[in-house]
């Protein structure tokens, strides 16, 4: 049988490894289309003050695209999404990108039939293997306040920063302290009249400065044989022991607790401030974030922290709790995404009008996180129980990516129009996975790697390495070939 079309939803890290992967072996009618101005993901979209991985850059790139000019231990996002685009071109996948292109349904009818996939603007594609790369971090997601209509300043999102607004001077409101907020405050706080963090629960840090690399380490870098390489491997091992410390947290995790509690401890000298940044929960059971600058920013006399939670939103400003009216004139919001939702909005029905969201209705779930019973020859990257609390994505991006070529290459070889996991496979698989949750610190909270339901729908539960052992071959007893 000939190679099969493959169409890619989501033009990041994901989309542009799945391209990559699938030329390169021979599968080279491949199209990537985005609904974005431009290739990059979230590293197109996040360009707030500070934006930058938490995952050392060491790591967090491709394997077969090492880079030695890194500028610092976690690059920021212009070095990141320049380093994109320089990937694709290299190696040759950048015209295969349409952007401007926003799915907004995939309906399959038949096993033995292609994928119709609708854009917005009414245009239709048809391919035979339907990739969704458009992760986890891919919609900012505004709370449900009363009153948020009727705000008389000006506001966004972190994810989608207004550069046109001058925030000197201004009266700033900053809702949410999660990953994004660590980063931006600290960076937009010197210019602020005045800037009020409103948080609902703390966090565990641990220590980030990131500064510009000294040119001699640098130059080591470039020049001495198996330092890249070694530099790589001692970050994977540091971010498996968070992993260890999240899994057993009664042992390894009091470990981390002390590490962030004195580095907290030793930043935080107003015991006030300390006692309402100080997190109620076990220590992984949220993201753990890393910064040196957040917890000194806090403390700038233009700041303060707002614990009181939000309950209004009125022409003037932010209404708390207590009773109290916080007057701003910008509100940013710094509340995230919605992880849990994945792919959606986009309506995806497979054979006999089988609908993904239904299927989902209690809890993404999918085998290996990739392929789900009852819609062939549709693969997701970054989607069910693939996240890390502790680790590189990139580095689970591309065994995926190399685990549904070899899917296609079986199919191929077979002269099956589809490939399709068995129920029993997923459904044995996934009880397996949401079991190696018990006893670790993930469920020892609520948390945004949870759903409605309480089911942990994003997080991977063990290490790196044990993603790449269980993707590292295929076995085809797990699939149907139609």
């Amino acid at each position: 049988m000939h190679a099969p079309s493959v169409l890619v939803v989501g033009a990041g890290f994901g989309g542009i490894a799945a391209a990559i992967e699938l030329r390169a072996h021979g599968i080279r009618d491949v199209t990537v289309v985005d609904a974005a101005p431009g290739l990059g993901g979230t590293w197109l979209h996040n360009t707030y003050p500070g934006a930058a991985c938490d995952v050392p850059s060491h790591l967090y790139s491709f394997s077969f695209a090492q880079r030695t000019d890194w500028s610092r231990l976690c690059s920021p996002q212009p070095e990141i999404l320049a380093y994109l685009h320089d990937v694709a071109r290299e190696f040759g996948v950048a015209d295969l990108i349409e952007t401007g292109v926003r799915i907004v349904s995939a309906d399959r009818p038949r096993a033995d039939g292609p994928w119709t996939v609708t854009a917005e603007d009414g245009h239709t594609r048809t391919a035979d293997v339907l990739i969704i790369a458009t992760g986890q971090l891919n919609r900012p997601v505004v709370p449900d306040i009363p009153g948020i209509d009727t705000f008389a300043g000006h506001t966004f999102h972190s994810a989608r920063w207004d550069h046109e607004h001058d925030l000197r001077g201004r009266r700033i409101a900053v809702i949410g302290t999660g990953a994004s907020a660590v980063q931006f405050v600290p960076a937009i706080a010197p210019q602020a009249g005045h800037l009020s963090v409103f948080q609902r629960s703390g966090n565990w840090f641990l220590p980030r400065r990131n500064r510009v690399f000294p040119s001699l380490w640098r130059a080591a870098i470039r020049r001495v044989p198996g330092l890249q390489r070694w530099r790589r491997r001692f970050i994977t091992e540091y971010c498996e022991a968070i992993t260890l410390m999240i899994r057993h947290p009664a042992t390894w995790g009091r470990l981390g607790r002390l590490y962030s509690t004195l580095f907290m401890r030793a930043q935080l000298r107003d015991p006030e401030l300390r006692r309402k940044v100080w997190p109620d929960y076990t220590f992984g059971c949220k993201r753990v974030l890393f910064s040196s600058h957040w917890l000194p920013a806090l403390q700038r006399d233009n700041v303060s922290l707002e614990t009181e939670k939000v309950t209004e939103i009125v022409p003037e400003g932010v209404r708390t709790a207590d009773g109290r009216t916080h007057q701003v004139d910008t509100i940013i919001w710094g509340t995230g995404f919605a992880a849990t939702d994945f792919m959606f909005p986009m309506e995806v029905t497979g054979p006999g009008g089988r609908s993904l969201a239904e299927e989902w209705s209690d809890g993404a779930h999918a085998y290996l996180g990739m392929t789900v019973p009852g819609f062939p020859s549709l693969f997701v990257l970054y989607g069910p129980n693939t996240n890390t609390s502790g680790g590189s994505i990139i580095r689970y991006l591309e065994h995926q990516v190399r685990y549904v070529r070899e899917t296609l290459q079986e199919a191929q070889r077979r002269g099956s129009s589809a490939v399709e996991v068995r129920s029993d496979v997923e459904r044995t698989y996934d009880a397996e996975i949401q079991a190696r949750f018990t006893g670790t610190a993930w469920t020892r909270c609520d948390s945004w790697y949870r759903d409605d339901s309480g089911r942990i729908v994003t997080n991977w539960p063990g290490y790196m390495r044990e993603y790449d052992e269980l993707t590292s071959r295929v076995d085809p007893a797990d699939y149907v070939f139609h």
